[in-house]
């Protein structure tokens, strides 16, 4: 049975919220189940939420202010997608914050903090062939880190970039051999970390992210291939070469 939340001020039963649209529309696009390219469209959520157009509409909106959304001609409000360029400039500040969480945490994790990171890693290589499962775990170490190096303004710094690397898109770790590669340095810098090295650490930590920026780069270039193969009788291409 189900009990009614009471008002303690008044002592009267308070009447249902609504659902929050916008946090829930931008935790889906946070979490990559709504994915860059993706249309949203207000009728279908404002079946899905049981709401009026009018707020689904103002939560569109918000994200588009937030820089998640974007207006696209003949389609409305879809994901943003990031621009080469800014992919470059997001992985530069990750390969920066992550490396100085590790170097933070090798000189301020806990010994129990210290104790998850690994046990993460070994039930990371019991899910290497799940990439989406890994995906999730993935963020979840890397916060780990964040909250092991015990400062709060570097946790700040990272969030700031929480809604960019939404955007990105697919993970990396569906690439041939990156889930592997990726557990090996996870493993490599709790190692780091566990022998109060903080160099080395910070040197793990930044190789791990140009290595994802590698293979980001190479997915992005596979993409460029297969729109440039798909067929399009309407508009036949030539080599650019």
């Amino acid at each position: 049975m189900r009990v009614a939340q009471v008002n303690f001020a008044t002592g009267q039963p308070m009447k249902p919220t609504r659902p929050d649209i916008f946090e829930a529309l931008q935790a889906e696009i946070l979490e990559g189940a709504i994915r860059p390219g993706d249309r949203l469209k207000e009728a279908d959520l404002a079946e899905r939420f049981g709401l009026s157009r009018t707020p689904v509409r103002e939560a569109l909106r918000r994200l588009e202010t937030r820089g998640l959304l974007v207006h696209e001609p003949h389609k409305g409000m879809v994901v943003a997608e990031l621009e080469a360029s800014a992919i470059g400039e997001l992985y530069v500040m990750r390969e920066i914050l992550d490396g100085a969480a590790a170097s933070l945490a090798a000189q301020h994790a806990s010994e129990t903090e210290i104790a998850a990171m690994e046990d993460q890693v070994a039930r990371d290589r019991a899910m290497e062939h799940r990439p989406d499962h890994l995906a999730a775990s993935n963020r979840a170490f890397h916060a780990a880190i964040y909250r092991a190096a015990h400062n709060r303004f570097l946790v700040k710094s990272s969030d700031a970039l929480a809604e960019a690397l939404a955007l990105l898109g697919p993970t990396t770790l569906t690439a041939e051999g990156r889930a592997h590669q990726s557990i090996d340095e996870h493993a490599g810098i709790v190692a780091a970390i566990k022998r109060r090295d903080p160099t080395a650490a910070d040197h793990a930590a930044r190789h791990h992210i140009r290595n994802a920026f590698k293979t980001r780069l190479m997915q992005l270039d596979q993409r460029a291939i297969d729109d440039e193969l798909a067929p399009d009788p309407g508009s036949p291409r030539g080599s650019r070469d």
